[in-house]
């Protein structure tokens, strides 16, 4: 059975750093698309970052770029993502999303994405 759990959430003032992680267990985590995803309340996904199965690339939403480092480690099943100099948001619940032979053009989308945690919420105040 396929688990993804998040963790590193919490309250943290704008400007501030927070570093989410997540733990796979039941799937070959180095054949996989691991990604992250948020969600505001009343709307739908917004695409974080993507680390492609080991080598294949890193993707950031361009919101977060140069503040935002996803790293993925496959020899411990999981896969982080470190958060600097947040932006005061409305609160956001970040997911783990997990995906296998999902292509380049489609990575950004939630569809393609058969695994997800939880999540984890994330509140940055002003």
């Amino acid at each position: 059975q396929v688990q993804l759990v998040e963790s590193g959430g919490g309250f943290v003032q704008a400007g501030g750093s927070l570093t989410l992680s997540c733990v796979a267990s039941g799937v070959t985590f180095n054949a996989y698309t691991m990604a992250w995803f948020r969600r505001a309340p009343g709307k739908g996904r917004e695409f974080v970052a993507a680390i492609r199965r080991a080598g294949c690339g890193t993707y950031y939403a361009d919101s977060v770029k140069g503040r935002f480092t996803a790293s993925r480690y496959n020899a411990k099943t999981t896969f982080s993502l470190q958060m600097d100099i947040l932006n005061p948001e409305v609160p956001a619940v970040y997911s783990c999303a997990a995906g296998r032979d999902i292509l380049l053009s489609s990575l950004r989308m939630p569809d393609p994405y058969h695994w997800w945690g939880q999540g984890t919420q994330v509140t940055v105040s002003s």
